[in-house]
């Protein structure tokens, strides 16, 4: 069940594409701007919160990911039709071992 949302903002190309794909009923006015927000648990809110530090949630309990994850997560909405894709997107945008040396095993 759903306790957070990220809030994807749309400017008139993202908006277009979100027309497209059939989410145009998803559309709701966020602060005078156009938005979608994507769903997720407190599982997800944990692996965002590692991935993404500066990460901060309003009192809805919705949060703005940076451009690039952003873009990211637009492209699974857009792929799959449906703001539903936490699980499928979390996978791309936590990376467990970002920014740490992989270590081997010396035999």
């Amino acid at each position: 069940m759903a306790t957070c949302y990220i809030n994807i903002f749309l400017g008139d190309d993202k908006m277009k594409k979100i027309q497209e794909a059939g989410l145009a009923d998803q559309i709701k006015d966020i602060g005078g701007k156009k938005a979608v927000q994507v769903p997720f648990g407190d599982k997800e809110q944990k692996k965002l919160q590692k991935a993404f530090p500066d990460l901060g949630f309003d009192s809805s309990n919705a949060c703005n990911l940076p451009d690039q994850a952003e873009n990211t997560l637009l492209g699974f909405v857009l792929q799959n039709k449906t703001l539903d894709v936490m699980k499928f997107a979390i996978l791309k945008l936590y990376n467990p071992l970002a920014g740490k040396d992989l270590r081997s095993k010396v035999l």
